[in-house]
């Protein structure tokens, strides 16, 4: 069962529609209102009701109509019909006109809370620009159009203008505001090789860029595609509301049928023209009006659908209602450390090669060919080293990998392992040429007669620390799940101020980790980068990717995605969870509490005005609207 509107207006804008109807049926009740107070003719009076009814119950009608034939369906909307009709039957028009008026209102005033979500997601596709300035072979400007961009055309972006495609940086030096994509209102600074997003705005260089990606599948587009699937996804409570939603639609048909049965056999007349709200027909029908569920069905995704927008808006994607709730309830918090609580980006350190008679260009080669094909956040810093010292990327036959512990292949004739000591074979080496303190990660490769060992210091992410206090401070466990080896796992640790954790993990034991906190009771969410975790994100109750400018691998397996690798954000998630499910809550008792005490009021106090069960009905459901749409403007507070 859906609210007031679900199936002929869902499209942007459709509120204007329902409020020109609404202030027509508005307009035509006040004539109708003022022709009988001037004792005018009553065929006027009559003919100006009836249009307004027409006007005010089109929607209804539609809607009511489409669940019935399609669906085999009673929902609020032919309840209000009913119940319009009713006001009629017992010569109350303008009652009915006062009713439809009201419903109508309130159904516009939901479509424009509704459009207000989704403005703020296609307020990100606003930005993204339509022509580009492309460079041809000869070096030479032409105004595309952006959809004609495709992978490896050459862009020119000049001060102040938006960035037509995701790219890398060529040429140039730059600050880019990214603040569409990632909430971060501070430019980033954009050099050669760096990656640039579409629809960021370049601020003061000029940038050649190479197009990596069609406007198609670019950050920009994957993210408000994601966003409008989390929208159209519904949150377990909704599923629940919409599960016994159409019973409570004929509970509340079948209760006021019951009370006008109950009202006839107690002696009360079906009519009453002397005093028509003293009559069955009308107290049953305004018992009708004031059971509908129309705020009820609306307390959840007035909410969830705000706080999708809100998110999205603070760099934080929320892969629909279920990751929005489930997140306010998590407990327990662990994490990836190497790109999560590290910057992600070590550096080389030292590069050892065993024995001192080996070919030491030969065995980094090997290396650098077998990582350069890998997306560990080691490898970036590895064949930097490697190339630094002259090694070249030969063809590797055979490739074969094992998450979490490493890769092999065959190179000039050599099969040759890059991972971990264990998975390499190779023998220890003694001694560390990394300073005490460090965070320092190895990565070894081995043909069985070569060792090498590459030394690697990463450093905590300025927000990790911060982050995890306030976790503490929400009584939120902090759990850190690593596969580097325990001295580096325990430097870190103790840096960032984590409460336990597990070093040496292959990607089945952070799996297994996560399960036993599970059995524990606990609500785990897992951070981490959505390629190597993915055995841990999947065991969580709640995956949370760093989204890495909105990578494929992040934005596919998390439920919710950090868009700007910022972890700070993961607070600023929960609290706008947990808002989210506060004003669900308030929806709800709102919703219930204004049904069941004006029932009471109905059927225990005869000559209840149907006006003000209308205005308890609506104001009910205009109050939830605006409860949920207040989310849009919820601002992140990171106080401990």
């Amino acid at each position: 069962m859906s609210g007031h509107h679900h199936h002929g207006h869902d499209q942007a804008g459709a509120w204007r529609t329902l409020a020109a109807l609404a202030l027509a049926c508005g307009l035509l009740g006040l004539g109708a209102l003022a022709t009988e107070l001037a004792a005018g003719p009553a065929w006027l009076r009559g003919a100006l009701a009836a249009a307004a009814c027409v006007a005010g119950a089109w929607e209804a009608a539609e809607e009511g109509w489409h669940a019935l034939r399609w669906h085999r369906r009673i929902d609020v909307h032919l309840l209000m019909l009913l119940a319009a009709a009713g006001a009629w039957i017992v010569g109350q028009p303008l009652e009915g006109v006062l009713l439809l008026f009201l419903f109508a209102t309130a159904g516009a005033i939901e479509h424009f809370a509704m459009d207000r979500t989704r403005g703020a997601i296609d307020a990100l596709l606003d930005r993204s620009p339509k022509r580009a300035r492309r460079l041809g072979p000869d070096g030479a400007e032409a105004e595309v159009a952006v959809a004609t961009l495709v992978p490896g055309d050459r862009v020119v972006i000049l001060p102040g203008e938006l960035i037509p495609a995701d790219g890398e940086v060529l040429e140039g030096e730059s600050a880019v505001d990214e603040s569409t994509l990632t909430g971060e209102a501070k430019p980033a600074a954009k050099r050669r090789a760096d990656p640039v997003a579409g629809g960021t705005l370049n601020d003061w260089g000029r940038l050649v860029v190479r197009v990596t990606r069609a406007e198609q599948d670019s950050a920009l587009h994957r993210i408000v595609k994601l966003i409008r699937e989390a929208q159209e996804s519904k949150a377990p409570a909704q599923r629940a509301i919409d599960r016994w939603g159409d019973a409570y639609a004929i509970f509340t048909l079948s209760a006021s049928a019951l009370f006008l049965v109950a009202l006839l056999l107690t002696g009360h007349p079906f009519r009453d023209a002397g005093d028509p709200a003293n009559s069955s027909l009308y107290r049953a029908m305004t018992l009708l009006v004031v059971l509908s569920p129309c705020a009820l069905v609306l307390s959840v995704p007035s909410a969830v659908l705000a706080a999708i927008a809100a998110g999205a808006r603070q760099g934080i994607l929320f892969r629909g209602g279920a990751a929005v709730e489930r997140l306010a309830d998590v407990d327990c918090v662990c994490f990836d450390k190497t790109g999560t609580l590290t910057a992600g980006t070590p550096a080389v350190a030292a590069l050892e090669v065993l024995p001192a008679s080996a070919d030491r260009r030969r065995a980094l080669s090997a290396l650098l060919s077998l990582e350069a094909g890998t997306t560990h956040p080691f490898a970036a810093g590895v064949v930097a080293a490697c190339r630094a010292e002259g090694a070249v990327q030969q063809e590797v036959q055979g490739l074969s990998n094992s998450p979490g512990q490493g890769v092999a292949g065959t190179i000039a004739g050599a099969r040759w392992s890059v991972g971990t000591r264990e998975f390499t074979g190779a023998p220890e080496i003694p001694g560390a040429p990394v300073a005490a303190g460090a965070i320092v990660s190895e990565v070894w490769a081995s043909d069985g007669a070569v060792t090498v060992r590459a030394t690697l210091v990463d450093e905590i992410r300025p927000g990790s620390g911060p982050t995890l206090a306030a976790l503490h401070a929400r009584e939120i466990r902090t759990v850190m799940l690593t596969g580097d080896r325990e001295e580096a796992a325990a430097v870190a640790a103790r840096q960032v101020g984590i409460q336990s954790y597990g070093a040496a993990l292959t990607p089945d034991a952070k799996m297994a980790a996560i399960r036993r906190l599970s059995a524990e009771g606990r609500v785990v969410a897992m951070v981490g980068d959505g390629v190597n975790d993915a055995p841990g994100l999947a065991a969580a109750d709640v995956a949370i990717g760093m989204g890495g400018r909105g990578s494929d691998a992040a934005l596919e397996s998390s439920d919710v995605v950090l868009a700007d690798d910022r972890i700070e954000r993961l607070v600023d998630a929960i609290e706008l969870s947990r808002a989210a499910r506060r004003a669900i809550r308030v929806n709800i008792l709102i919703s219930i509490g204004a049904a069941l005490g004006m029932a009471a009021y109905v059927v225990f106090r005869p000559g209840v005005p149907l006006s003000l069960g209308v205005g308890v009905h609506e104001g009910s459901t205009v109050l939830v609207c605006l409860n949920g749409l207040r989310l849009l403007a919820h601002r992140p507070r990171r106080a401990g």
